[in-house]
């Protein structure tokens, strides 16, 4: 039978009994579903963003020809931190704002960060603190009445 007529766990339990004894296939049979849901979660990060395939080629210091082939073929391994982050980041913007405002905030100066964008947080690598702003931008918990 074939796998998309199949539900997921019977579909995953079919690929595992087929190559059970095979855990290196496995293995590179997972790391590569991984890398190409993450290449789909980067394109939907980069439109949310309205960045272009150029402008995240600087940002990360790649070629465009490089950042396709994360967008076909998933992010490398040395770039999931950074991408990780990145798609938490664009999580909360998605969940806490209206979309057509995401690009204008991203790339708005934020006064408690010294007039630091979150684009430029990008910019320098430093997604971890890109991530840390948008937690506290949405901390409602800390709003004053």
């Amino acid at each position: 039978m074939a796998l998309g007529r199949l539900g997921p766990e019977e579909a995953a339990e079919q690929i595992f009994r087929t190559y059970q004894d095979e855990g290196a296939w496995l293995d590179a049979f997972t790391e590569s579903l991984d890398r190409q849901r993450a290449g789909r979660s980067f394109a939907r990060t980069l439109a949310v963003w309205a960045l272009s395939q150029a402008e995240v080629a600087r940002l990360f210091g790649v070629s465009r020809q490089a950042v396709g082939k994360w967008l076909r073929h998933g992010v490398p391994p040395e770039r999931a931190g950074a991408i990780s982050d990145l798609a938490a980041a664009t999580d909360l913007l998605v969940r806490h704002l209206k979309s057509d405002r995401i690009p204008a905030v991203v790339r708005r100066p934020i006064p408690s960060r010294d007039g630091v964008s979150l684009m430029d947080l990008l910019a320098r690598g430093d997604t971890p603190a890109l991530l840390a702003v948008c937690r506290d931008m949405f901390r409602f918990d800390r709003a004053h009445a």
